[in-house]
């Protein structure tokens, strides 16, 4: 399917540049990330914008990945801000949202060892996920090595800049 017959694409490839990074910051929080993809327009499918932004995310380098991590409210808390990115993680942390204030504490209290071992927040894909897979997830992660740590969250939030992108599309 070309550009054309997809008009999330098409509007994406015709926006002028600091509109499409305005606009590709609610998929992912990093500015070089943004602009890079934003300067490689247009593309002639979804296939060619996955690609580009999968290419663009693995080259940057780990401020850069710390900066789209700080875009992220912590699993289990709502985000601050009302912009469509907060609106997405809302989504995607629906059913840690909605689980007990128990599970919503334990949580909140791995968010915390966490970010004192590793020094950012917890990140994981967790569209579908419930609280205890999100648990399960964060103790097994704390044995981690904080190098091996910081690509695992990376890669995380690389599937969610694809899945962000979908529904900016």
């Amino acid at each position: 399917m070309t550009a054309a017959a997809e008009p999330g694409l098409e509007r994406l490839n015709t926006l002028p540049r600091e509109q499409a990074v305005a606009e590709l910051l609610s998929c992912c929080g990093s500015r070089a990330w943004a602009e890079a993809v934003a300067d490689a327009r247009p593309f002639a499918d979804r296939a060619a914008l996955h690609e580009t932004s999968d290419a663009v995310w693995s080259a940057l380098g780990s401020d850069d990945w710390l900066e789209a991590f700080r875009a992220h409210p912590r699993i289990g808390e709502r985000a601050a801000a009302e912009h469509r990115g907060a609106a997405w993680s809302e989504q995607e942390q629906s059913r840690v949202l909605n689980a007990g204030d128990e599970a919503r504490a334990e949580l909140a209290a791995l968010n915390g060892l966490y970010e004192r071992r590793f020094g950012h927040i917890f990140l994981i894909c967790a569209t579908g996920m419930d609280a205890a897979e999100i648990r399960d997830a964060i103790q097994q992660r704390m044995h981690n090595d904080p190098a091996a740590e910081l690509r695992i969250a990376a890669e995380e939030q690389r599937k969610i800049i694809r899945l962000r992108l979908e529904r900016l599309l």
